[in-house]
């Protein structure tokens, strides 16, 4: 096991953080004048800052002890607030694979950390060798503090394998963004968190549960790194409107399995029909919801599509001529091919 100490930003190891009202009072039933809120109102009490309910309800969904649960306003919080707890601005670096999902970039410019670069290799898959070497330079006094892996990826669809050799050889965090996880019938690794302490799993509501207006995301971690996430994150992060959200659906689990079957048989359709179109050169294998495809010109098609009114994902500035094109409802995906047979 690794000392996760060694990896924490040392005014996080020392900041004393924010006590909410609701910290100082478990119970549910009282007179409450403690927070400042008005009395009246269906929406005017915060919401639980440690989502308990929710938790309890993700531990059982996915068979994650309740202490290594951490529930974020969305993913792209889990990351924003992993940079915050992990990474000194501006000295260390973390190190992402390209092409992947934008927001890592982002993120990592707004913490000023910088971002270290490793090409995938042929069919999207990860250069181990590659990732660690570069992992082992030095960055001025600072140091590579994580490794953050898209799986699958986004915009290649691919599941990456062998993420857990990373995990096993890095000495520092390793953060696995599964957002797309709940479409692949390949291995979480969710089930190894116990095995390595310096391995973080996302997850999120936004695609197969159908919630991405709710904006809540899940992180599985050791427990140290869940408190410390909690001790920087604000105090009432996820609102009791999206908590609620993602309990209904959670008890509706039916509704789920349903709709990502018919994800899935519309990937399936939407395979087909593309192979059948001239201007379609390739498909890339997906396990996610959403297809990547090698056209003849993407800008054409791209503006072509959107004078139609069908909106997809130009991502030429990425993969040479290629479009990400996600899984509708069949009404949708049957209008997409219907527009593309036209050109």
């Amino acid at each position: 096991m690794k000392e996760l100490n060694n990896y924490i930003r040392k005014n996080i190891l020392s900041l004393t953080p924010y006590s909410s009202a609701r910290d100082e009072y478990s119970g549910v039933d009282g007179v409450f004048l403690d927070a400042n809120e008005n009395p009246f109102g269906n929406l005017n009490r915060y919401p639980d800052p440690y989502q308990k309910i929710l938790k309890g309800k993700i531990s059982d969904l996915k068979s994650v002890d309740i202490n290594n649960i951490f529930v974020g306003n969305g993913s792209d919080e889990i990351i924003d607030l992993c940079f915050r707890v992990f990474c000194e601005p501006g000295l260390d670096n973390v190190i992402i694979c390209h092409p992947t999902y934008g927001m890592y970039e982002v993120l990592a410019n707004i913490n000023n950390i910088k971002i270290l670069k490793v090409a995938l290799k042929y069919g999207f898959e990860l250069d181990l060798d590659a990732i660690l070497n570069m992992a082992k330079k030095s960055n001025g006094k600072g140091k590579t503090k994580m490794i953050i892996v898209c799986s699958p990826n986004n915009p290649s669809g691919n599941y990456m394998e062998n993420v857990e050799t990373l995990v096993e050889n890095f000495d520092g965090i390793v953060l696995v963004d599964e957002a797309y996880i709940d479409f692949t019938d390949k291995p979480s690794l969710k089930s190894k968190i116990k095995e390595h302490n310096n391995l973080i799993v996302s997850q999120t509501f936004s695609k197969a549960w159908g919630l991405a207006a709710a904006r809540v995301g899940m992180a599985f971690a050791d427990e140290k790194i869940i408190s410390f996430l909690n001790k920087v994150k604000p105090p009432y992060n996820v609102s009791e409107i999206n908590q609620n959200a993602a309990i209904e659906a959670i008890d509706n689990v039916e509704n789920f399995e349903n709709n990502k079957r018919i994800i899935l048989e519309q990937k399936d359709f939407l395979i087909n029909e593309l192979l059948m179109i001239p201007l379609v050169e390739k498909i890339y294998p997906s396990d996610a919801n959403f297809i990547l495809v090698k056209v003849n010109d993407a800008a054409t098609v791209f503006n072509k599509l959107k004078e139609n009114n069908v909106v997809v994902r130009n991502r030429d500035s990425v993969v040479n001529n290629c479009i990400r094109i996600t899984v509708g409802s069949p009404e949708e995906n049957k209008e997409l091919i219907r527009v593309l047979k036209s050109f």
